[in-house]
């Protein structure tokens, strides 16, 4: 089912699944010639000699179990340097380290609500400005940065959380680098390199939450940042070895594994979550389905000018009212309810009550972010499994 419809988007990455599995992970640089790479456990690596600049002196500085997962990242995500964090918000914390008091940060206006509480914070004690718009509108974007000179940051995510609304990625970039200094960070965490490179479309910073599509296997937490400037990555270099949000070197590991099978996974998850979205675009007892890979949704011609396939998430209205979503949730039995997304298992979560939660009403009725939405994580199970669980669990909700 959807291997027709990946026809419509983007060609794949030539050499993804053989860069994944080698690059930076040849044998011979290791004495036991491991096929897979060792983990490097060690805080401490021996000095040759007093002075001399060795390549690893101290894990916060350098490890060589993150050195093989950054290597291998920045060629998946089209970069020149990758850099690994414990998480994704730690990331994100790094990045907002590039600015300074005064500074503003224009961000879309949907938005991962980690990422919406970190930026209240430090506009609150920090002294930055923060405004969230609608970056749909480009026009509206060239205003708020000609209205704010003082704006550093344009932060985009596309697909968006978690009403999953598209970003035009190289338009906002083009608006945005029009105007000196202003750099734009895109969050690739719903897509993953597989099927989406922000850097490939103008962006200046690509940042992932690993945790998620990248790790695929919700065993490990760990946050990626990838840029093609020298200037970019010295700073946050810094910035990643003096702040110490590092990732240990077994979720560096844990990480690099699942590099592994990232081609395989995305495939299956595009297969599912287009089953999951054409089921329930059927279903008497679903409103609206919003799937980036339906015809349906209105950014569908972005998404296939920027991507070249589409993840496994899926939200959907169901019909009636809140108890109904609530009945749903809780009654599904492949279906785990639970947060996070991007993992072999399939998952599915109440935004209102949930992700959302402290989400201002007003700006939850404006995002359409409405009690009876429900977000899905569609994972690897069988096809049939997926829709005879969503459907004996719509059935209840309105028994």
């Amino acid at each position: 089912m959807a291997g027709n419809n990946a026809l419509d988007f983007l060609p794949r990455f030539k050499h993804f699944a053989t860069h994944a599995i080698h690059t930076g992970q040849k044998p011979e640089q290791w004495s036991s010639w491991a096929v897979v790479p060792p983990i490097t456990l060690s805080t401490i690596f021996k000095q040759r000699v007093p002075g001399d600049e060795e390549d690893y002196k101290y894990t916060r500085l350098d490890n060589p179990s993150r050195h093989v997962l950054e290597k291998v990242v920045s060629i998946l995500d089209g970069a020149k340097y990758s850099l690994a964090y414990s998480s994704g918000v730690a990331a994100i914390l790094n990045i907002c380290h590039l600015l300074k008091t005064g500074d503003t940060i224009i961000s879309v206006d949907e938005v991962y609500q980690g990422t919406r509480q970190l930026f209240d914070k430090m506009k609150k004690e920090f002294n930055l400005e923060v405004v969230y718009i609608d970056c749909k509108d480009l026009k509206l974007l060239e205003r708020t940065i000609k209205e704010h000179p003082t704006t550093r940051l344009v932060w985009l995510e596309s697909p968006a959380n978690p009403v999953l609304t598209v970003i035009d990625i190289r338009a906002c970039a083009e608006v945005a680098h029009r105007h000196h200094g202003v750099l734009v960070a895109v969050d690739n965490s719903f897509m993953s390199p597989y099927f989406q490179r922000p850097l490939s479309l103008g962006a200046d910073i690509c940042m992932s939450s690993a945790t998620k599509y990248i790790n695929g296997h919700s065993d490990a937490l760990m946050g990626l940042v990838s840029v093609n400037r020298d200037d970019l990555y010295e700073r946050l270099k810094f910035l990643q070895t003096t702040l110490g949000a590092v990732p240990s070197p077994f979720d560096c590991y844990m990480c690099n594994r699942g590099l592994k099978t990232l081609h395989i996974r995305m495939k299956l998850h595009f297969h599912n979550g287009l089953a999951v979205a054409q089921f329930l675009q059927s279903h008497p007892s679903v409103e609206k389905v919003i799937y980036p890979g339906l015809p349906s949704h209105p950014q569908y011609e972005v998404m296939k000018r920027q991507c070249t396939g589409v993840s496994g998430m899926v939200s959907f209205y169901i019909n009636g009212k809140k108890g109904n979503a609530i009945a749903f949730l809780e009654n599904l039995k492949v279906f785990t309810l639970g947060f996070s997304l991007g993992g072999f298992e399939s998952l599915a979560e109440h935004p209102y009550t949930m992700t959302h939660a402290n989400l201002p009403e007003e700006e939850k009725k404006r995002l359409g972010i409405t009690d009876t939405l429900i977000r899905l994580s569609v994972g690897l199970e069988d096809e049939e499994d997926l829709l005879a669980d969503l459907d004996q669990a719509l059935k209840a909700a309105f028994a």
